[in-house]
């Protein structure tokens, strides 16, 4: 059997805010491996934690105390611009809600996290164009936002995600705002960007049958964790 290599480690993970003199644990001592090609759905009620474990794995935030390395990367050591330098290289981010600008066509919406690189104005469009065949919408790449459906939307918001070839996919409730038909659509999408282009996949949800396409699930409790998982 073939070794997977680890992509994320966790290790003893605390966060804490304070609010005036109060002080809220949110996670505590977490502890979490998440391979290179995995595929893993948090879960969890509402105030468990999972959405700022997502924050701290994607480095939208940073731990009170433990370690986060991703790849060889102590994530957890970054300072703000180098983080920002780091997020922009190697995550993804598709959200509930879309965010993409109204006043754009899809495919300058999906160029955009190309500004960040040297990539020549070809280099981004032909980059972008690539993207938007990957979820089946290269037929609306000069549509702007209005001019397409929730579904549609959402997945020119995961070529976004994924035009910059990043190491890891991180999903913020991504169907939370769709009909369940239209939910199907962009996991399967999802889906296919893990088993068969490699994306590593860390996905916020609380819906059971979004989990259902996650390789696993990892449940979250008043910022505990247990693992649960699935069935391939």
């Amino acid at each position: 059997m073939i070794a997977v290599a680890t992509l994320v480690e966790i290790r003893r993970v605390t966060k804490v805010y304070r609010r005036g003199r109060e002080r809220i644990e949110v996670l505590h001592g977490i502890d979490l491996d998440i391979p290179s090609g995995d595929f893993v759905a948090l879960m969890g009620p509402s105030g468990s934690g999972k959405t700022t474990l997502l924050n701290l794995i994607g480095g939208l935030d940073t731990p009170t105390g433990g370690s986060i390395t991703v790849g060889d990367r102590r994530i957890d050591q970054l300072s703000g611009g180098e983080l920002a330098a780091w997020r922009a290289a190697h995550v993804g981010f598709v959200f509930q809600f879309y965010n993409l600008l109204p006043a754009l066509s899809a495919q300058r919406n999906v160029e955009l996290p190309l500004l960040l690189t040297d990539l020549s104005a070809a280099e981004r469009r032909r980059h972008a164009r690539i993207a938007l065949t990957l979820v089946g919408l290269e037929d609306r790449a000069r549509h702007k936002p209005r001019e397409l459906s929730g579904g549609q939307e959402q997945r020119v918001a995961i070529a976004r995600a994924i035009v910059s070839d990043p190491t890891l996919l991180v999903c913020d409730e991504p169907t939370g705002d769709l009909d369940r038909a239209t939910a199907d659509e962009v996991l399967r999408l999802i889906q296919v960007l893990n088993h068969e282009h490699g994306k590593t996949v860390v996905m916020v949800t609380h819906d059971p049958k979004a989990a259902e396409y996650a390789r696993r699930r990892v449940h979250l409790d008043k910022g505990t964790m247990t693992a649960e998982p699935v069935p391939a």
